[in-house]
Order: structure tokens, then C-alpha cells, then sequence
């Protein structure tokens, strides 16, 4: 690999960092995962049967009636409950994610609150995508017989493959050394 590696630096550069991209990022959607079969339940006996939800456009997908949501879902779809679990699942993860790509990943000594800031920001952008996609995924599937277990996984997995590909588009350009600087 170290001659691989001195004949094409940059092809070097992107399969590392690509590689350890995919294995922190795989980590972290298993752990959003597990997170995301106990916190449903968790926040449902905190705030019950409660929805918060925007801007809850109705919809038939399939002779599925759907509520469709960018922030939050309907009760049909887990209520404020999911909703939580969600972000939580998403925060604690990215809290995670975030220094292992800045400081192995990528090995940028870049300005961190900056940084910080626009990774989350993509997050952000993230959650808002994938909830409108559960707002979709979650009455159709259950409509179809689809087990809870099932559908979090599968839910996991979209998040964090949509996730991977707009974060490290994200991260590839804020963990570059001249990000912050002025020219």
C-alpha cells in the first residue's frame, strides 16, 4: 500500500479517508440503531401521546393515508415521542461522529466551532430530509404488516447512508487545511 500510496497520493488520501469514513459512520448508525429501539418507548411515557409536527400536509401513498412533516410527526407515525427518539438518536451520534472524523478521519487542526457548527448544520439538514422520509416509510410499511424492529433498521440505514453522502461532502470541505482561512 506505502508504494500505492507514493505513485498516487491523492487516490491514497480519499481511500483512507473514505474507508475510516465508512467504519465511523457504520459505528455510529449501529449505535443510532440500538438507540432508536428503547427511546420510542422512553420518551412515549415522558410526554405520551403527543403530537408536534410541520407543516402536516395530508397524503395517500398506496391507499395509505400519511401526514407529511419535514420537523416532527403525526401521532400515526410516533408522535412527538418518535420525534425525539430521532433527534436524540441523531445528536448523540453525530457527537460521536464528529470528533473521530475531524481528528482521525480527516486530521484537521481547522478553527473546531466553525466546524462544528457546519457539520450540525448538515445534520440538521439531515434530520429534516430523513423525517419527512419517515413520515412516508412508517404508515406505509406498517400498513403492510412491517415489524417496528424492522422498519428501525431500515429507517437506520436510509438515515445513514443519505447522512454519509451529504456529511462527508460536508466534512471533506471543512476539514480541508484551508478552510477558515483567508486568501
Amino acid at each position: 500500500m506505502s508504494s500505492f500510496a507514493e505513485k498516487h497520493p491523492k487516490a491514497a488520501q480519499w481511500i483512507r479517508e473514505g474507508g475510516l469514513f465508512l467504519i465511523f459512520s457504520y459505528v455510529v448508525t449501529f449505535l443510532k440503531w440500538a438507540l432508536l429501539t428503547f427511546l420510542p418507548g422512553l420518551f412515549q411515557n415522558l410526554v405520551g401521546s403527543a403530537e408536534w409536527f410541520w407543516p402536516g400536509i395530508k397524503a395517500n401513498l398506496f391507499g395509505v393515508p400519511l401526514t407529511l412533516n419535514v420537523i416532527g410527526n403525526s401521532l400515526e407515525d410516533g408522535g412527538l415521542a418518535f420525534t425525539l427518539a430521532n433527534f436524540t438518536s441523531i445528536i448523540i451520534g453525530e457527537c460521536i461522529n464528529f470528533p473521530l472524523q475531524r481528528s482521525v478521519t480527516f486530521r484537521s487542526k481547522g478553527p473546531v466551532v466553525r466546524q462544528a457548527l457546519c457539520h450540525f448544520a448538515g445534520a440538521l439538514g439531515v434530520f429534516f430530509i430523513m423525517n419527512l422520509f419517515t413520515c412516508i416509510w412508517n404508515p406505509v410499511t406498517a400498513h403492510f404488516g412491517v415489524p417496528d424492529g424492522i422498519r428501525n433498521i431500515v429507517t437506520t440505514v436510509v438515515t445513514g447512508g443519505v447522512s454519509m453522502i451529504i456529511i462527508f461532502a460536508i466534512d471533506k470541505t471543512i476539514f480541508s487545511p484551508n478552510f477558515g482561512k483567508k486568501e
